[in-house]
Formats: C-alpha cells, sequence, structure tokens
C-alpha cells in the first residue's frame, strides 16, 4: 500500500525552503516510492527509428505531461508503459504489481449496456461479488436456523474481501466522475450506451480510467472532448488523486494547473523537468543556452589548438604539437542542441478590409427538433472583435455558427451580415476536405493558376515537404487534417474567420503559431476552444451559453473568467 501525504508526493520539492526544512526533505524522499524507470529507450520501425534515449523516472504521486511535436512517439511511450510495444533498446522497469489504466481507444464498452456499467467496467469482478453477496443475504434469511457454519464462514470471507476491494467506496466514485465530466449519476444508471455521440463516448472511457482502480493513470489528451466546466473538474480531480498521472496533452493551462513534472520528447530524444508547463519553458531556454555557450567555448578551444599544431607539427615544439593533436583527438565533441524540425509558418491575410459591422442579430431563436438552443440573442459583432463562444457540451454552439454564417435558417429573429464580408469556416470535425484528393490537388483546387511549384512552396509553410504533397487527405492523422484545413483557409483571404476548435488536433508548438498569425491578423474572430491558455492570448470578447441565454460580455476571457468566478462565489 503506497504511502499518501497531505502534501502531494510530487510537490515536495517545489515547496519553499522556508516551507520545507532539510530534515523533511529527508524524510519525503525515502517515503516516495519508484512505480517506473524508463532508461535509454528506443524505438524503430525497419530502418525508421522513432526515437532513442528515452529516460525518465516516476515516483508514487507524481503528474507527468509528456510534451512533443505530432508524431514524435508520445502515444508510443504509453505503449511501452504498459509492456504492448516492446523498445528496440533500452529497459523499462515496473513497481511489482504496479496497476495502470490507459484509455480504451475503441470504446467499445464490451459488456456494457448503460453509461453507469460503462463507467464502472473495471470493477465487473466487484459488482459481480456485491451481487453474490446479496443472493447470500436472502438465502441466510431463509435458512434462519438452519444455516451451517461452513455457509456462514464463505459469507464472512466474502464481506471481508469485498471490503478489501474497495466494495464499499466505488458506488460513491463511478457517481461522482459521471458527474463530474457531465452525466447525471442517476440517469446514467439507465441510459444506454448506444446513444451516446462522440463526444459522449470519449468522456464515458476517461470517466472509466478515472474509477478503475489504479496505481499509475496513463492519459492520452483527456480534454480533447471536454468544455471548460469538466476541463477545471478534471484538474482538480488529477491534484487531489492518490494516482500517479502521465499525461499527453497540448493544453498549456491544464498541465501548468496539474503536472509537476514535463517530459520533452524533442529531437527523437527526451529531457525531464521539473515542474508545470510554465516553469519547463524557461529551464528549456536557459539549458539551450547553456549548451550553445558550452558549444562556442570548445570551438573556439578546439580552433586555438589546431592552429598551435598547424604552426609547431614541424618545428621546435613538434613533441607538443604531436601530443595536442593526440588529446585533440580523443576529446569527446559537443552536438549542437537539438531542434526539432520548424513548425508551421502561418499568415491570415486579408483580402479586402469589409465594414465595421460585420454581423447584426437580432431577437435571434436556434432550434433542433424538439429543443431550443438559443433565445432572443441580440448582438453586433464588430470589425477586428475576437469573440470566444464558450458553453457546455451540446449547448448548440456549432449549431449557432452555422445559423450566424447561413448554412441554417434561424427559428426565429434574423442574422445581417454586413457588406462585402467575406467568411472562412475551420470546422470541429474537418468534414469539408476533400478526402479522395491529394494535398497538392487540395491547394490547385483553390489556386488553379499555381505552378506546381507554388503549391509545393504553400504547403511547405505547413510542414508537408517532398511526396508527402501527393499523400490522399484521407491518409493523414487528425493533426495533418488541421493543417492541411489551415492551408485552405489561408488561400481564401477571408475578413471574418470562424474557428471551430482549432487546437484540437495541433501540437504546443503550432498552437503558438496559431496565436501568432491571430495576433497580427487584420480581420474579424468567432472562435470555439477550450484551451483556455488560447482564448487567454486572442479573445477580446465572450459569449458565453447560460441555458438557451447567449450573454454578451464585452471584455477579454481572463476577465470574464474572473467575473464568473467572483459570481460564482457570490
Amino acid at each position: 500500500m503506497s504511502t499518501r501525504l497531505s502534501t502531494s508526493p510530487g510537490d515536495i520539492f517545489h515547496l519553499a525552503p522556508e516551507r520545507c526544512s532539510v530534515r523533511s526533505r529527508i524524510f519525503f524522499f525515502y517515503l516516495r516510492v519508484t512505480l517506473l524507470s524508463v532508461s535509454n529507450v528506443g524505438v524503430s520501425f525497419g530502418a525508421t527509428e522513432l526515437f532513442k534515449d528515452i529516460t525518465f523516472t516516476v515516483a508514487d504521486g507524481e503528474r507527468w505531461g509528456i510534451i512533443g511535436r505530432n508524431g514524435a512517439g508520445k502515444s508510443s511511450i504509453f505503449k511501452i508503459i504498459i509492456g504492448e510495444l516492446q523498445p528496440n533498446v533500452g529497459s523499462v522497469a515496473r513497481k511489482p504489481g504496479l496497476r495502470h489504466a490507459l484509455l480504451d481507444q475503441h470504446r467499445a464498452f464490451e459488456g456494457a449496456t448503460t453509461v453507469w456499467q460503462a463507467g464502472a467496467a473495471a470493477w465487473r469482478d466487484v459488482i459481480a461479488l456485491e451481487q453474490s453477496l446479496a443472493q447470500q443475504a436472502i438465502e441466510l434469511g431463509e435458512m434462519g436456523e438452519k444455516v451451517t457454519d461452513e455457509f456462514l464462514e464463505r459469507f464472512g470471507r466474502d464481506q471481508e474481501r469485498f471490503a478489501d476491494l474497495g466494495g464499499y467506496e466505488y458506488h460513491a466514485r463511478v457517481d461522482a466522475v459521471l458527474q463530474g465530466l457531465g452525466f447525471d449519476a442517476e440517469e446514467s444508471k439507465t441510459r444506454l450506451v448506444a446513444t451516446l455521440s462522440g463526444g459522449e463516448r470519449g468522456r464515458v472511457g476517461l470517466a472509466a480510467q478515472l474509477i478503475a482502480p489504479a496505481d499509475l493513470l496513463l492519459l492520452d489528451e483527456p480534454t480533447n472532448h471536454l468544455d471548460l466546466d469538466t476541463t477545471t473538474w478534471l484538474q482538480e480531480w488529477l491534484s487531489e488523486a492518490a494516482e500517479t498521472v502521465i499525461v499527453v496533452s497540448h493544453d498549456r493551462a491544464f498541465m501548468d494547473a496539474v503536472c509537476t513534472n514535463i517530459l520533452h520528447i524533442e529531437a527523437k530524444s527526451s529531457e525531464s523537468y521539473k515542474g508545470n508547463y510554465s516553469q519547463f519553458v524557461p529551464q528549456r531556454a536557459e539549458r539551450r543556452l547553456t549548451r550553445e555557450r558550452e558549444l562556442e567555448k570548445q570551438r573556439a578551444y578546439v580552433k586555438k589548438e589546431e592552429e598551435y599544431i598547424r604552426r609547431n607539427l614541424a618545428g621546435v615544439n613538434s613533441f607538443q604539437a604531436k601530443g595536442k593533436r593526440k588529446r585533440l583527438e580523443r576529446l569527446p565533441r559537443l552536438a549542437p542542441p537539438p531542434g526539432d524540425p520548424a513548425a508551421m509558418s502561418l499568415n491570415f491575410e486579408v483580402g479586402e478590409r469589409g465594414g465595421d459591422q460585420v454581423t447584426d442579430i437580432k431577437n435571434l431563436r436556434v432550434e433542433v427538433p424538439g429543443r431550443v438552443l438559443v433565445e432572443d440573442f441580440t448582438a453586433v459583432l464588430r470589425r477586428n472583435d475576437f469573440v470566444a463562444l464558450v458553453g457546455p457540451n451540446g449547448a448548440g454552439k456549432s449549431s449557432f455558427i452555422s445559423t450566424i454564417l447561413g448554412d441554417r435558417a434561424p427559428a426565429h429573429g434574423e442574422v445581417r451580415v454586413g457588406g462585402s464580408v467575406t467568411p472562412a469556416w475551420f470546422r470541429q470535425d474537418l468534414s469539408d476536405l476533400p478526402l479522395r484528393m491529394s494535398l497538392a490537388d487540395a491547394v490547385q483546387e483553390i489556386r488553379p493558376t499555381w505552378s506546381r511549384g507554388s503549391v509545393q512552396n504553400h504547403l511547405g509553410a505547413f510542414g508537408f515537404t517532398g511526396d508527402e504533397v501527393f499523400r490522399e487527405i484521407s491518409t493523414l492523422s487528425g493533426g495533418e487534417r488541421a493543417r492541411i484545413a489551415l492551408a485552405r483557409i489561408t488561400l481564401a483571404r477571408a475578413n471574418l474567420l470562424v474557428l471551430d476548435e482549432p487546437t484540437n488536433h495541433l501540437d504546443v508548438e503550432n498552437i503558438e503559431v496559431l496565436e501568432d498569425a491571430l495576433a497580427e491578423y487584420d480581420g474579424t474572430v468567432l472562435l470555439v476552444s477550450h484551451d483556455r491558455a488560447f482564448l487567454r492570448e486572442v479573445a477580446t470578447r465572450v459569449w458565453a451559453f447560460d441555458g438557451t441565454r447567449l450573454v454578451d460580455f464585452d471584455g477579454p476571457f481572463e476577465e470574464w473568467e474572473a467575473d464568473r468566478a467572483r459570481r460564482a462565489a457570490q
């Protein structure tokens, strides 16, 4: 049984000196148990090397964030941890009996018919024992004085085993997690898994992970299907949980709130850092600067020694020169600091300025069959507004956008789009991509007069080079599809960008590129996202769902967050 401390073990070495004495730090060090050690691990598929020299050690109670470019092998590290993928080199040591919970990507929920059963999937044996105890209790009542000592002993043993397995706590855990992830705990006992949407299935899969009895939680992009409220709930749950956590995420605010350690995968290798994402950034910059200085120092030394050898090899000091040459040959040469391929180059140009009034919305009602999504909304979207459209999953954000852009007729009211407004829509599901086209043809479709070189240069700015430009879009990963969608949108030269979850499939580096591009954009943006760090950077105004009411907050996202927190406290 691992020992839990009132202060999270992962936080011990981040406490200020005045809050943690030397004796306390030594005491806590010996309490911490190593759950997992990955040493110099490398993975290759044929002649293709995925990564090498991956090294990190995870102690009980720590919460690790794994970051790196898409395709760097972050999900493969999870497979190595659970033993599904064997490394070509290196070793993985696990604490004996280590229990892990990893999200089932197929989300089949085998054997579960209701949401509650799917969430409690890892407790099937305990549920079966609970049902057995209930049946034994009925039999005990029927036997009366005829009950045997053998029956009572078995009943007692089963009760004790049920308690040891957490049988008296799991009901509350299932209810709490489902409730936290946006499901009604009572309703979930009768709601069928077959009725769930894709996003809801993702949340049920995450719930099953959090509910499972495990020592180590392995979370792969857990916030992708969560809204702002459930993301906040998740980070609070993980911060207070007894389990050790390893999370792959691109959500910087989430990693700031949760992580005690960062593993950065870069240039097919890894570096580990103490602290959260914001603490990682300056540490990484400092390490790179130190290595660059050491490299320059060594280069200057080598140049000086080589010059001495050249001048003295045939002279009176030839003995010393030969000695220096031998020492120089044995000198381990420092390598330049590692670097990943450059992130995409993104620039949103505006073809025409457009009017100051982009859309005029009056008394708008948006409906779907049997339900009102938005009731009586009136607002004006102005030029250079960067509006964050926020609300819980299922509130109707995508339906509202469709109505604004004219794809859906309003149930009541009107939306007038200003003169010379040219919209471009990044769809959350990327459903407008021509899947049977190659990348090159998808660009050529929009720019038919471009030469093949111009098409390739444009795609190169988004990370597609060489023969990659001839790949069919249907073969691309989620991150690659997001990049080709952005590559096509930039060609529209739109003065109104509607971005529905644009960061979902992008890595951190490319999200930061998107932030920079929007900062330079001379147009209007309507943005749906659950990435709080992204919203804090770009949003100057917020439209927030409150039931069927849409509230217009004329201020940046950070001020809206503070205002919402104040109102919740009151």
